[in-house]
């Protein structure tokens, strides 16, 4: 009788001490959810971003068009998500456009929405009583972006890992999704490719969970579980490889001469124009190029 009390005290005490650390996850999860509210803030800045904004200054800016950078995937999300809905955003002449107006090399006119910017042009003569010379003439561009997000490759990595013991277990697992964006600058006057880049952003979404399934006798079971998953925005990444791409453009004109640095010499020693000129060229090639400035 003594020895059935004491078993039945043990097992009481794990059943307490499950349930308790179970309360414990519930409670640390809610008051997690209850942190989470709707926020508005700026797009955050990326190391590409950095890279860009710490490129050598330009001889002179030079004045780009944009007219379309789109989605050339055709790529939708999986279903059941949605039967229409794209796998990348619709946005990527958008944010070339800003990407080139953070830019210290490019000045963008607008182009997209070129045909509302007629139509307010022509309300604004029909005020002048058709004086046009009160109005000053659109900026015409001397090079041309052209390009897109030519793919979107998913489940380029899959992998997880778990374990399991007397009903307690925790896993996680992640998937590997790509961008890649193609960039051309377009010389206006002869239609000839100054410049041409690829680049690639890898998508990471990764889950973690952990649960407990475990009979505390014959007649009684507890299960409780908690997890978390996260998914990188598609639109930040995006984003990155368009910002990553406008850098090595630069980087690729100023090593065919297509654009020069206001300081050749002191530009050709910029630690960001080095490591992308790495990227692209042999480590040799890049000195060469140092030292002959």
């Amino acid at each position: 009788m003594r020895l059935k009390v004491m078993v039945l005290a043990d097992n009481m005490k794990n059943l307490t001490l499950i349930v308790v650390l179970s309360f414990l996850c519930a409670c640390s999860s809610t008051s997690e959810f209850e942190h989470i509210e709707p926020a508005t803030s700026l797009m955050p800045k990326s190391a590409s971003y950095y890279d860009l904004i710490a490129l050598p200054a330009p001889q002179g800016s030079i004045v780009a068009a944009v007219y379309d950078f789109r989605d050339q995937t055709g790529q939708y999300k999986p279903i059941p998500s949605s039967n229409f809905s794209t796998a990348v955003p619709q946005s990527g002449t958008a944010f070339l456009a800003q990407t080139l107006n953070d830019s210290a090399w490019f000045v963008p006119v607008e182009r997209e929405g070129l045909q509302n910017l007629l139509t307010e042009r022509k309300i604004i003569r029909a005020g002048l009583q058709g004086d046009s010379s009160k109005l000053p003439q659109l900026n015409s561009a001397q090079i041309l972006m052209e390009g897109g997000i030519v793919a979107y490759d998913t489940n380029i990595k899959t992998g997880g890992a778990g374990a399991r013991y007397l009903g307690i277990g925790v896993n996680s697992k992640f998937r590997v999704d790509t961008v890649t964006v193609n960039l051309r600058a377009v010389d206006i006057r002869t239609s000839r490719v100054l410049s041409s880049v690829t680049t690639t952003q890898s998508v990471l979404s990764k889950e973690i969970s952990a649960g407990v399934f475990k009979f505390i006798d014959a007649q009684d079971l507890l299960e409780s579980e908690i997890g978390y998953s996260s998914n990188e925005p598609v639109s930040i990444c995006v984003v990155q490889a368009i910002e990553s791409a406008v850098v090595h453009l630069i980087a690729d004109g100023i090593w065919k001469r297509a654009w020069n640095l206001s300081d050749p010499k002191a530009g050709l020693q910029n630690t960001v124009l080095q490591k992308y000129w790495l990227e692209a060229h042999s480590e040799a090639r890049v000195s060469e190029r140092i030292k002959q400035g």
